[in-house]
This record gives structure tokens, sequence and C-alpha cells, in this order.
């Protein structure tokens, strides 16, 4: 037993947090917990995820049985022409920086949440589903207040909710946009979750929602088949496994980029003397800046042309793949020191051992809502950071690679913390941030969360406020890349909502406070 507590959750919003609590409390373990959590997050993050999303699910069993739930997108069996397609771009303004996404039907990629929350039921679960989706269909038929960060996203994301009729009078139904202390409601979707928890996924995967959406992709630009539907399976894999210092990781494996980027990351990190410097040091800073630059070259050299192969694991992590990596991260920090965004996480652990880790998304979503059911459908295809290779280059009819890292960090044989994070092509460098916090300075759970991330991507190095490097003038140690500091902590730096235990053995949940989240325990 791990503690006397019965389960810990950390989620991106109060109510994801209760619906989980609620589980623990009828004798559920952490598996009923993660689902009922995850069907509440349709409802009240419903900017940031989605039944017709995907996601992944990190499962460590109280009999140490590791189980990778990959119910991610799926790429349509058949592409349809580029000129016929409804696909085009928005700009979302994060408020530090703007970056572009494209929606419309031709943005839909097969989705794989529902798929994914019935496969963890049936594997792990241990109470009736129908008592798993209470808490969110009481959400969804009675309404939830909108918080000051739900808030924020939707008035972040009007330029799509804003699109679709069907969007509009969910989330504009007076003609503006909902704000906060407002009431968002979902009846249409109390209703459907009413019937999965009778029928299971046959209406979403093989019955009239699945034909909806199809005909309105064949009919208005969209790649959807029913064959899309009717063929798509949670795929069960092995997490993959790193050492870091004296930990060991678990984390999303390949096709999923997110899991193998940070493992090159922290072996970068791993040649880095931490105790020589202080925490948001300039030396600090360039040590991150440059293993997150390295890895973006690592990544295009020998991993996105291989991510389909059996051995690009062994291959993009070799010490013979590494030994120039490592030497470059060295050199350019010898050279330097000589100069002076939609998705969501929950976290869950319970007294008997049992860990998930489980990451959503809806991407920004397609702007399109299945008629009559207030399911938003997912923009996979419209993501950069998904598709790396450029848009409309996905291979047809396979799994698509996610940034998406659902981790356990190992101490030994048990969980000593369970993490993962929201924010696109931003979730690996928060996600390894927290965990170099964590091993690295020895910082409490709590600290090493909220500490200031950084970020880096295509010569822009990001910095959240409150670190000492603020206090530099960037040019005085870097001319190579632009330096922006935020003006206040965002969620375009993620919200790794963790679990942890103390060395006392009891168990917390930290809410990452840039996506207004909550840690509860029962």
């Amino acid at each position: 037993m791990l503690s006397k507590t019965r389960g810990t959750i950390a989620a991106g919003h109060p109510k994801t947090a209760e619906a989980g609590i609620e589980m623990f409390r009828l004798g559920g373990n952490a598996f009923d917990a993660a689902v009922a959590a995850m069907l509440a997050s349709f409802v009240v993050e419903s900017g940031l995820t989605s039944v017709a999303g995907g996601g992944f699910l990190l499962a460590r069993t109280r009999e140490n049985r590791q189980i990778l739930f990959d119910f991610f997108a799926q790429t349509p069996r058949h592409p349809q022409p580029l000129e016929t397609l409804d696909f085009y771009p928005v700009d979302l303004d994060f408020g530090g920086t703007t970056q572009q996404f494209h929606i419309g039907l031709g943005s839909i990629a097969v989705p794989g949440n529902l798929a994914g929350l019935f496969a963890v039921h049936q594997q792990l679960g241990t109470l009736p589903f129908h008592v798993l989706a209470e808490p969110a269909i009481a959400y969804a038929g009675q309404g939830v207040e909108i918080n000051p960060f739900q808030s924020y996203l939707l008035n972040l994301l009007a330029p799509i909710l804003l699109r679709d009729p069907a969007s509009r009078q969910i989330y504009a139904p007076q003609g503006t946009l909902l704000q906060v202390g407002d009431t968002i409601a979902m009846p249409n979707l109390g209703t459907v979750f009413e019937e999965f928890a009778k029928s299971g996924t046959y209406e979403f995967y093989r019955g009239e929602i699945a034909r909806q959406v199809v005909r309105d992709c064949q009919e208005k630009g969209g790649h959807l088949t029913l064959e899309d539907f009717e063929n798509y399976r949670v795929i069960l894999r092995s997490p993959l496994r790193i050492p870091y210092r004296d930990r060991q990781l678990l984390m999303n494996p390949p096709p999923s980029s997110g899991g193998a980027l940070i493992a090159f990351t922290l072996k970068l990190l791993s040649t880095f003397d931490f105790d020589r410097f202080s925490f948001g040091s300039l030396p600090h800073l360039h040590a991150l800046c440059r293993a997150m630059q390295l890895t973006n070259v690592g990544r295009k050299d020998g991993y996105d042309d291989s991510l389909y192969n059996a051995d690009v694991l062994d291959d993009f992590l070799s010490k013979k793949h590494l030994l120039d990596y490592q030497s470059q991260f060295q050199t350019y920090l010898k050279n330097d020191l000589n100069k002076l965004g939609s998705t969501t996480h929950i976290s869950v652990l319970d007294c008997e051992g049992n860990a998930a880790s489980v990451t959503t998304s809806n991407g920004e979503g397609s702007s399109y809502i299945i008629p009559g059911t207030d399911i938003a459908m997912n923009n996979m295809l419209g993501e950069a950071d998904l598709n790396p290779r450029g848009f409309h280059r996905w291979r047809p009819n396979c799994r698509m690679s996610s940034m998406m890292t659902p981790t356990v960090l190992m101490k030994g044989d048990r969980p000593e913390m369970v993490l993962g994070s929201g924010g696109s092509n931003r979730i690996r460098t928060a996600i390894f941030q927290v965990i170099s916090n964590f091993v690295d300075f020895k910082m409490e759970a709590i600290a090493a969360v909220e500490s200031p991330r950084t970020h880096y991507e295509n010569g822009v190095f990001h910095l959240e406020p409150g670190l000492p490097g603020d206090l530099f003038d960037p040019p005085e140690f870097s001319s190579e890349f632009e330096w922006i500091y935020w003006q206040e902590k965002s969620m375009f730096f993620g919200g790794v909502h963790s679990v942890a235990i103390a060395p006392d053995g009891s168990m917390f949940g930290i809410g990452d406070s840039r996506r207004s989240g909550m840690g509860l325990s029962v």
C-alpha cells in the first residue's frame, strides 16, 4: 500500500478531477477514475478534447504490467484530390506568439478516443461503464460554469468555434461567445453518452453517427469513409522504457514521436553537469536551448523518415547516432558560455499502485460538429507537428505520429511521478523540463511543475517570466537566436498535470496553474 489515500488525480479542470475522485469513492481503481475523468473532460474541456479526438493512456498496474493504449487518430484509407478538400488555415493568437492551424472537413482524421475509453475499461476497469459515465452525463445536461481559463481558451479558439452554426449554438447561444460565469451545456452530448453506456461504440463507429460524418465528408470535402470508421482499432503497445540518472521513464513508443524525442533530449542533458549551475542560470538556459535545437535537428536526421521502421529507436537512440550530437552539444555550450497550445492531460494513482497517465486531444477542432450530437470532430490532418512531411503527404491507413507523451517516472519498481502535458509541439519540452527539475535539480514535485519553462523552435527561444536569465540582454550571450521573454505564464508552455509520491509514501496531485489544473485526493 502506498498510503492511506484511496486515490489521487490531477487534471485540467476541477470537474474533470471530481469525476475521477467520485469513482474512488465508489470503490473503483485508477483506471475507472481515468475513464470517468476522460468522459468528463469531453464536456468541461471541450476546447481541448473530444469524443472524436485521439489520445494515449499509459497504464502501470499493481502487478507491474505496463501497457500503452494507443487510440490516437488514424489517417484515412482513401485520400481525396486536393482540389476537392475543405481545408484552410486559421491563425490563433496566444498573446506572445501566433500559430497557424488548418481546419475544415479535409482536416479530419479517423477518431479514436471513444474506442480507447472502452478498451481501457474492458481491460483494466472494475466499475460498470454506465457508472463511469454518470458525471459526464450530468455535466452535459445541467451545464458547467465557465472559469477564467476556459474563457481564455474559448476566446483563443473563437475563429474556429464561431464558424459552424452547430458550434455557435454551443459556444455562442445568444449570439456572442460565452464568457466567465456563463454556463455551457451540451444536452445532445449527454444523450449520446447515455447511448454509449447502453450499446458501446457501435453507434459511433458503425451506426448513424458514423454514416452522418461520412455523408458530410463525401459531399463537402472530407476524406473519411465508413470503411475508415469500421476498421478503427485500439493498439496495445509496450511502453518505451528509458533510463535517466537513477530513474526509469515509461513513455509513449513509436510511431508517436514525443517519447523518443524526450529520450534524445535527456541523453544530451545527461552530459551536462547540473550540480555546477543553478536553475535558470545562463548556463542552464543555454543547455536547454541547445538540447532542444539539436533534438529538432536529430528528428530530421534519422527519425521522421524512418518512423514506421521496426528498428527506428535502435538507430535513433544508438550510441553511434548520439555521439555526434552529444559532441555538438558540448561544443555549443563551451562556445556559448564563453560568449556569455490543444490537448489536455490526466494523471491518476491509487493506493494499490495502479497508475494511469492519459493525454487526449481534438487538435483545435475542425469547426465541424456532428449534427445532433454536440461532438466536435478533430483537425489532426491540419496540425503541422503531426504532419512533419507536410500536409496531404501522410501515408493512408496509418496511425498518426503524435507529441503526446503520457509518462510514468519510476524509482526502483514503484511509480514516483505520473505526468504528461498538453501543448502541441511544446508537450515534449514541457515534460522533459519537469523531469529535469525533479531529478537534476532535486526540486519538490510542485516546484518542478510550476517553475518557469522555456521552448525553442524555428530559431526562437521562448522564456517564461521568473528566470534569472530575464535580467540579461539576450545579445550579450547569444546573437544566433531570437530570445522572447513572455510577460506571464501561459498555456503555450503546456500543462503538466501530475501526481507524485512523497518520501513518506503519501500521494498528492499537482494541477499546472498554466491551464488552471486541479489535483484532488480521497
